[in-house]
């Protein structure tokens, strides 16, 4: 696993966090029996419960997001955390579940910014309730505008431009770049950064993410009609699965290569099915967000000093698999 030329070019707060076992969305005192699922046992925190909310744009069948949940939930056992998770692919419904969120006072909030200005009014809301909010993965430079104390991702520009270089290495002249979510500014910046340092040519190709027989068909047609395409750039890695198969149903030499990592991709990996995959590690975005809106409450801490605690971007390629897999089995990375 390697990062960037681009990525290196930029500053990363890390922070060093002690890890305990298990997964539970209501967390915290559960713990404090040893009764933990991760092969460990030892006590949460001794801090005052909270109750902290976490709202994302997933849709279903999103296997990135179960990740982040992972990372929320395990945070959430060791810091005696009551996590309430929601989520809604549609902008007015992630703002509707905010706003319940905020009407029912919880202690912190965690959210994405995929479509940033339907979250604008709600946000401010909950800064006037005196709720912090932390963002994370998606619209992190509308966070601090936002009123958020931080915001937990990778930088989807500086990822994409990744992207174009490793392609750019691999000799390849014509990507096509699948969005999965239209109207998604994070996955417009990502081919927007692909555009930007890849010497060939960009294609964009929307597709319905959550309709895996429609996106997979619609994949099947671009590569059916554009015969020199020599790279299909996905930016989930369920999408990646399905460029697989469209790849094998039109016989097309495109190599497949993708955003986000998965234990399905680390397989293909493996199998050499796809390239190589940009990992902007899930897991720590769910985990440092619970943790900073903990931090904050019990001491008054702020990653990062309120700048951008980057979690990624680095390429992984097949060479990386005998250290990921068992990360990847049990969905933590």
């Amino acid at each position: 696993m390697r990062t960037s030329r681009t990525a290196r070019g930029v500053t990363a707060c890390l922070a060093v966090i002690a890890l305990a076992a298990g997964c539970s969305s209501s967390g915290g005192k559960d713990d404090e029996d040893g009764s933990g699922d991760g092969g460990e046992s030892g006590k949460g925190v001794g801090t005052p419960r909270l109750k902290i909310a976490m709202v994302t744009h997933s849709g279903e069948g999103d296997t990135f997001w179960d990740i982040v949940r992972s990372g929320a939930e395990q945070a959430a056992r060791k810091d005696n955390i009551q996590l309430l998770y929601a989520n809604d692919k549609e902008a007015k419904g992630q703002a509707e579940l905010v706003q319940s969120f905020v009407d029912k006072k919880v202690d912190g909030i965690v959210v994405t910014l995929a479509k940033p200005e339907a979250m604008r009014a709600v946000l401010a809301k909950a800064k006037a309730a005196g709720i912090p909010v932390v963002t994370v993965n998606s619209g992190g430079e509308f966070s601090a505008r936002f009123g958020a104390l931080g915001h937990i991702g990778q930088d989807e520009s500086v990822a994409g431009e990744a992207v174009g270089e490793e392609l750019n290495t691999r000799g390849k002249k014509k990507a096509l770049c699948v969005i999965h979510e239209q109207g998604n500014v994070s996955l417009e910046q990502r081919c927007a950064g692909v555009r930007k340092t890849f010497e060939g040519s960009v294609e964009n190709l929307n597709v319905e993410g959550t309709n895996a027989p429609g996106a997979q068909s619609s994949i099947s047609a671009k590569l059916q009609a554009t015969k020199d395409i020599d790279a299909v750039v996905t930016l989930g890695a369920p999408i990646a699965a399905y460029s697989v198969k469209a790849k094998g149903e039109t016989g097309s030499k495109a190599e497949v290569d993708t955003f986000d990592l998965n234990a399905e991709v680390v397989k293909r990996l493996k199998a050499k099915e796809v390239g190589f995959a940009v990992d902007q590690q899930p897991y720590l975005q769910g985990y440092l967000a619970l943790d900073e809106l903990w931090l904050y409450k019990t001491n008054a801490n702020v990653l990062g000093g309120g700048k951008p605690v980057l979690t990624g971007p680095a390429v992984v390629t097949g060479k990386d698999v005998p250290k990921l897999e068992k990360y990847t089995a049990r969905g933590t990375r």
